[in-house]
């Protein structure tokens, strides 16, 4: 076949060959968008770990936007780029923990839990029930997690809990009244940490571990300097890169906590902070900022599929640079802290994030706030804790009480019933 269509063409004419005209027309384009597609999908990971026992936490955001690793879900390890980083290090033999504040026995996240074993032949994969967008739910799985003995095994943490607020989304506040994309991107990453700070430096010295934070490119335009103590600290208008800001700036400061402490074994700190920025990936997250959570915008969004399609990266993709930052030996080597864009090492472009200053003063803020916030939370749940026994004793004695007027209706009634002794004595 191919043979007559040569000669047809060198002798004839490629018009002699029905369809090639507009074949070799259509052929450049589709080239030019399968080298485009390359382009825009970003670099890959080349590293290979062995992953067999390793232990991997990673946190999932506080709202379940959809149970489906293939699809473009934004924030968290069930769901997008988490989901697509989970899948991979599982299929490796890791066991994976994820941190949701569904309870394992949901049964989306149960059905999600046995799909992702049977596609990586991997049982080890469960899920702890922690709320990120809740103080007291963080530290109560936190210190469970701490107060084991001997310490448990930790080899690596992903941080990849994300939320934010579209242009005409409805504002909502957390469990704490606080705003979500403060809570959930910075605050939950801090307190979290803060509180299994004893589980990490408590790791055998010949243990690689890793603590990895998802950011994106918003943290260039974010503002520390107008952070306030109250339930919105953040800056209007700059809250979602402010809390890429402050969580960068914290990654900075709890490498330096992790590297003064000195092991009674006098060995060297084994715990290293890698902050990864997967790039534009096709996740809610996007969708609902290019949407700018409106109807019209979802619109125009499928309207302009293709061009998303095209510019993107799947989530497979935007994934590559966190199974970089878990495989890479070099990482796992050095000093920590380091900036992963495109599987590739770079600087950062903000200086406060490694100034010291900046980073002493976010983390008195956040101590003093995630103080406050709870004080007030055990005395709100205190006071709850009273009004629900109050509201129990008064249901009991209103019950006690229907009781015994039922019980003495019924003796009166029984009592003159016709033909009784109690009857005939009174008659």
């Amino acid at each position: 076949m191919p043979i007559p269509l040569l000669a047809d063409a060198t002798f004839k004419g490629v018009s002699s060959i029905p369809f090639a005209i507009p074949i070799l027309k259509t052929l450049p384009w589709l080239i030019l968008i399968w080298l485009l597609k390359i382009y825009f999908g970003g670099a890959s990971n080349t590293s290979e770990r062995l992953m067999h026992s390793k232990v991997v936490m990673i946190t999932v955001s506080s709202k379940l936007l959809l149970l489906d690793r293939n699809a473009n879900c934004e924030q968290g390890g069930t769901s997008g780029i988490g989901a697509a980083v989970a899948e991979n290090l599982a299929a490796r033999g890791a066991q994976i923990i994820f941190l949701t504040h569904h309870a394992p026995s949901d049964p989306f996240l149960a059905e999600y839990i046995e799909d992702l074993r049977a596609l990586t032949n991997n049982e080890l994969i469960y899920a702890e029930q922690v709320d990120l967008s809740s103080l007291q739910s963080i530290r109560v799985f936190a210190t469970k997690w701490v107060d084991n003995a001997p310490p448990r095994r930790l080899d690596m943490v992903i941080l990849c809990a994300d939320t934010l607020k579209p242009r005409f989304g409805i504002s909502v506040k957390t469990e704490d009244a606080l705003e979500p994309v403060w809570s959930i991107n910075y605050l939950a990453n801090f307190h979290l940490l803060s509180i299994l700070s004893p589980a990490l430096r408590a790791q055998p010295p010949d243990r690689d571990v890793r603590i990895l934070f998802a950011t994106c490119s918003s943290y260039v335009g974010g503002d520390l300097k107008e952070l306030k103590d109250k339930r919105d600290p953040l800056p209007k208008g700059r809250k979602y890169e402010t809390s890429k800001l402050a969580n960068m700036v914290f990654a900075q400061a709890f490498q330096k906590h992790l590297d003064v402490f000195q092991r009674p074994d006098k060995q060297p700190n084994n715990a290293r902070i890698i902050v990864v920025d997967p790039g534009f990936t096709r996740t809610p997250g996007m969708r609902r900022w290019l949407t700018m959570g409106s109807l019209w915008g979802l619109l125009l969004y499928l309207v302009m599929w293709p061009t998303w399609w095209l510019i993107l990266k799947s989530p497979l993709q935007g994934a590559q640079g966190f199974l970089r930052a878990a495989m890479e030996a070099e990482l796992g080597r050095g000093v920590g802290g380091r900036f992963l864009r495109e599987c590739r090492e770079v600087g950062y472009l903000r200086e406060e994030i490694k100034d010291e200053a900046v980073q002493k003063k976010l983390w008195a803020f956040s101590e003093k706030q995630i103080e406050a916030l709870e004080k007030e939370g055990a005395v709100n749940r205190a006071l709850a804790k009273k009004q629900n026994e109050n509201l129990e004793k008064e249901n009991s004695a209103k019950i006690t009480k229907e009781r015994e007027e039922e019980t003495a209706e019924k003796q009166t009634a029984r009592s003159k019933v016709p033909g009784s002794r109690r009857s005939r004595k009174a008659d």
